[in-house]
């Protein structure tokens, strides 16, 4: 079989129109539509334009231009410039979401998760756990979509006092491949983006989706990852501080039943 190039794979990730004998093959092979969903994953990060706003130049120390002028045995030393007025992108319409991510919204969970510099787990983990899951535990609906594949649908319910909710259905096709299509209905955030998880039921593994914005998208789950060791659907609020690991604040969340 021979599957899409690396240039058609990246144009997919795009969601950019393919040729119809790609777009055919994609459509029927799993391992490339794989690919496409680890490529979109940085693609729907850059969606969110505070994370591809450019940063300030940060000019080089002293010791770096000694270094130069001792080696080339040039003795000028470089004119200080004007610092650079970098545009503010953040006035342009914003493409996914109104309320700062700093501290906690009011009313929000915030889950004991592990810490993003690695210390040991709280010792109160699972009792937390127990706590948080029934706040968004909804019984499963199994049925069978038009196209004859196997959808499971679970009720994504607000937490504590947030407006956020929806549902996420699991969609499995016919070749077995799986994903998950999430219908989102939340605030749109003017520091932060929402992130779509998969935790376990201890609530410290976690897998993540990618990026969500309200209303209706579609994440491909990876071929070996087991829905029974994650069952839980969370939404949580990221800011914009380019660590990937969860924020520790669920907005939404519901739980497959198995």
């Amino acid at each position: 079989m021979q599957h899409c190039t690396p240039e058609t794979l990246a144009l997919a990730a795009l969601r950019e129109p393919l040729p119809h004998a790609d777009a055919a093959h994609l459509d029927g092979c799993a391992a490339c539509r794989a690919e496409v969903a680890s490529l979109q994953r940085g693609v729907d990060v850059l969606a969110v334009p505070q994370l591809a706003a450019p940063a300030a130049s940060v000019p080089p120390p002293p010791r770096v231009w000694e270094a130069i002028a001792a080696a080339t045995g040039v003795s000028a030393t470089p004119r200080a410039e004007a610092p650079a007025v970098i545009p503010d992108v953040t006035a342009a319409p914003a493409v996914i979401p109104s309320a700062p991510v700093g501290d906690p919204a009011p009313g929000a969970t915030v889950l004991p998760f592990r810490s993003r510099r690695r210390p040991l787990l709280l010792a109160a983990a699972a009792a937390v756990a127990g706590a948080v899951i029934g706040a968004g535990v909804v019984a499963a609906l199994d049925r069978t979509g038009d196209d004859g594949d196997a959808v499971t649908t679970v009720a994504l319910d607000p937490l504590a006092e947030n407006d956020a909710s929806g549902r996420a259905e699991v969609v499995v096709r016919d070749d077995g491949s799986r994903i998950v299509r999430v219908d989102l209905q939340a605030a749109a955030l003017d520091d932060g983006y929402y992130e779509l998880w998969l935790i376990d039921s201890d609530v410290e593994g976690m897998v993540p989706l990618g990026v969500v914005t309200p209303g209706t998208q579609e994440f491909e789950l990876p071929a070996d990852l087991d829905l029974d060791a994650f069952p839980i659907v969370d939404v949580s609020v990221e800011p914009l501080d380019g660590v990937p690991t969860h924020s520790g604040v669920s907005v939404a969340r519901g739980q497959i039943e198995s």
